[in-house]
């Protein structure tokens, strides 16, 4: 055993790796099935190397049929009826994330309920985790998602056990924030443990290390082959619109204003559909019935944004290389709606909505539609899509709310493709810093 002077546990030595789950949380959309299935055979590989034994490696989209897995409470029964006999700890990592095996020997006495990471907490207020602990916003941490985490098997069979509650909210917004909650369950269980052997960034003596979330796939796909559509409404012509032309727009192959009026001065292009105050499906629709029409010029990716939506078109380009365009690609934060009772995902509307083709065209062939023009035009069409089996894939770059929102420490990290709300903040202050990239455009 090892005491440690600053803490009240102790440590032990692992018997092996045989002990150890590890759970990438990989994706269905085959770029990431194969990133995800190389760090399992890295893991593996290196394991064999040690010689200590040999872990369970889990690709989380194979663990059931169910695609809402990626949540990670509806897959912790199953988890846990398969390997919670003879696993000690439970790690979850994302497919980006490098494990280095001998430095997870020494972990605490598994016979406590331990939340293990790297500890990340609000530098204010924060709408989408709801404003928790708004008065005191260093008081509660949740996992670094790209150190990796990890849960001892008594907590994970307490949380098994707490499946059959409700949560407070049927939304997934923020997943490892929620998850921190969900095992904290309001001081009943522990808060999260903040270990050195978790890192975004590899040091001596880490277990865990990150690479990127924009990874390298060649040259960035072409502008032409991204055609940008706006969702604007009048009586923003003058104040959000002018935005958009003096920070990203320029860095558009093709890009169109849709409004509920046509304004030749910026130029804007109505579709027929009166603007809603909130929902705007029947304009989304709109735009991707156009979309597949001869009235634009042919491009293989639909970027659907609101007026206050600021994006890196030049990052977004690079990222999209990785995707096959010949696939069915919904792609964009990742949010969930009652995925605890066989609910659905969805590519949340504000950071950004990138489609293929091809996920168009079966979308729109497949009847889905709006049942009123003012219905949450994000919701339907991940509704939509999980009917259809098209996966929604997540890039944690694009965000839904403004920076002030998310922790400091992990966006700092980040090549961020988007943010939105201009509510509180200056959206060119915010765009120069966080989303223009110094290189010539034609270097991008």
């Amino acid at each position: 055993f090892y005491k440690f002077k600053d803490l009240s546990f102790f440590f032990i030595l692992l018997p092996g790796l045989q002990e150890v789950v590890v759970v990438i949380q990989s994706q269905r959309n085959s770029y990431h099935a194969r990133r995800s299935e190389q760090r399992k055979e890295e893991i593996l590989q290196q394991a064999a190397e040690e010689g200590k034994g040999r872990p369970v490696v889990v690709l989380l989209h194979e663990l059931t049929e169910y695609e809402g897995d990626w949540s990670i409470l509806p897959a912790l029964p199953h988890l846990f009826a398969t390997y919670g006999q003879l696993a000690s700890w439970f790690i979850f990592v994302e497919e980006e994330t490098r494990l280095r095996l001998a430095a997870l020997f020494i972990m605490f006495v598994f016979s406590k309920e331990w939340f293990l990471g790297r500890g990340l907490h609000d530098d204010g207020a924060s709408i989408i985790h709801h404003y928790a602990f708004s008065e005191d916003p260093s008081s509660f941490t949740y996992p670094d998602p790209s150190a990796g985490w990890a849960v001892s098997k008594p907590l994970l069979k307490r949380l098994v056990r707490l499946q059959h509650e409700s949560l407070k909210s049927d939304f997934t917004i923020d997943l490892h924030h929620e998850i921190a909650l969900y095992v904290w369950e309001e001081g009943n269980g522990p808060k999260l443990t903040a270990v050195p052997e978790f890192c975004s960034q590899m040091r001596d003596n880490c277990a865990t290390s990150f690479t990127t979330f924009l990874p390298d796939c060649g040259e960035p796909v072409p502008k032409t082959d991204v055609f940008v559509a706006v969702k604007t409404c009048h009586k923003f012509h003058h104040d959000r619109v002018p935005v958009v032309r003096a920070t990203w727009e320029k860095d558009a192959g093709f890009l169109e204003f849709y409004s509920d009026v046509s304004d030749s001065s910026i130029p804007t292009i109505s579709l027929g559909v009166p603007n809603t105050e909130r929902g705007h499906c029947g304009k989304t629709f709109a735009i991707m019935r156009r979309f597949l029409s001869g009235a634009v010029p042919r491009a293989d990716w639909l970027l659907i944004v609101d007026d206050d939506t600021l994006v890196s078109l030049s990052r977004l380009r690079m990222l999209l290389r990785c995707y096959d365009s010949r696939e069915a690609v919904s792609l964009g934060e990742r949010y969930g709606y009652g995925l605890l009772h066989k609910g659905y995902s969805y590519t949340t509307g504000g950071g950004g909505m990138v489609l293929s083709r091809v996920a168009v065209s079966r979308l729109m062939s497949s009847g889905c539609s709006c049942h009123s023009d003012d219905a949450p035009d994000d919701m339907v069409i991940g509704r939509c899509f999980t009917s259809l089996g098209v996966p929604i894939t997540h890039s944690p770059l694009f965000h839904q709310a403004r920076p002030d929102d998310y922790s400091g420490k992990l966006i700092s990290s980040q090549q961020a493709i988007s943010f939105h709300k201009h509510w509180n903040v200056d959206p060119l202050a915010v765009y120069k810093h966080w989303l223009k990239d110094d290189l010539p455009r034609d270097e991008l």
